[in-house]
């Protein structure tokens, strides 16, 4: 069976039926979980075609002989005037003597949408809509 590509609007979101992340409409993968949502093959490949804008990966080790570490992960994001758009406590845990952690952030785009389609009849160049109507 083949499901139509649903066109949303862009930035429109929705929460996982599986993790219950917030994630996009428009993304057939939930990118936390990585449970399929839907069978849409026109949104399956644009989100193939995302491309990865921001890639930081890091490691943390804790030395030997010494007590337990915690941590805390915050991912902050921020507009163009610098102003804090949301700010979320992703993980928090401990590091034991000797252990390490190795943390990574990605920003993933995603090509725009195919537009959107209209059922609306077009008339020829310099013919009234009425009249191609006829």
């Amino acid at each position: 069976m083949n499901v139509a590509s649903r066109p949303v609007a862009a930035g429109k979101t929705r929460t996982c039926p599986h993790c219950k992340a917030t994630i996009l409409e428009s993304l057939s993968i939930c990118p936390g979980c990585l449970h399929h949502l839907r069978f849409d093959q026109e949104a399956a490949k644009r989100q193939v075609a995302a491309t990865s804008a921001l890639r930081v990966e890091g490691v943390i080790r804790h030395p030997p002989l010494e007590d337990p570490w915690e941590y805390y992960v915050v991912i902050a994001i921020r507009n163009d005037r610098g102003e804090e758009v949301t700010r979320h406590v992703v993980n928090v845990g401990v590091l034991q003597s000797t252990e390490k952690r190795t943390f990574a952030l990605s920003v993933e785009l995603l090509p725009p949408q195919a537009p959107l389609t209209s059922n609306t009849p077009k008339a020829a160049p310099g013919v009234p809509l009425s009249a191609a109507k006829r």
